[in-house]
């Protein structure tokens, strides 16, 4: 991603659904970095099945990109978590704009927010800052607060260097892929 001052603005394309084509702003926030629109429709694909009436959580919502897309195509519910205030601010103006009465925000930490949650979710968006190795932590999280439950899906975004241990072993591997510097993966609990 380019280098932009902090008032710069970009923007990101919500693929499919009843706001397909629409355009969200984000901030030139550093760590922010959107799933791209290729990859963002495979996985929107593999979850297409699962998502009707799916509650579902994007827990660094950055842009706000998994969140609004999976609302977009029939998610009943979406809590999306950031803690970046210009982020934040946006996701309001973006949740707005688009009416999107089912989605919830919250401006804390993953961590504060999964500490002080019981919601159990069908969907888990999962896509840390790169360099912040919060893998392992954020799964060990969801699975002690009983937060997922039997047919739970997680998708992990992260380098495709990334070393993927200390994820529970109820995590299953359902789909991995890569996309340049990119790996993707679709986890199932079992």
């Amino acid at each position: 991603m380019a280098t932009l001052n902090k008032t710069s603005r970009q923007s990101v394309r919500i693929i499919g659904g009843q706001w397909g084509g629409r355009r969200l702003s984000f901030p030139a926030v550093e760590g922010l970095r959107p799933t791209s629109d290729r990859i963002r429709e495979t996985l929107f694909n593999w979850l297409q099945p699962h998502l009707p009436e799916a509650v579902c959580i994007d827990l660094f919502s950055g842009s706000g990109a998994l969140g609004f897309e999976a609302a977009s195509r029939g998610a009943a519910k979406v809590d999306m978590v950031e803690l970046d205030l210009q982020a934040y601010k946006q996701l309001q103006v973006n949740k707005t704009m688009l009416a999107a009465e089912q989605c919830a925000l919250f401006r804390q930490t993953a961590q504060q927010f999964l500490n002080q949650c019981s919601t159990s979710y069908d969907i888990i968006f999962l896509d840390p800052p790169f360099g912040a190795d919060l893998w392992s932590e954020i799964a060990g999280l969801l699975t002690q607060r009983n937060l997922l439950h039997k047919n739970s899906l997680v998708y992990l975004e992260c380098n495709k260097h990334q070393n993927l241990t200390g994820l529970p072993d109820t995590w299953h591997l359902f789909k991995d892929k890569q996309a340049g510097d990119v790996r993707y993966c679709l986890f199932k609990m079992q």
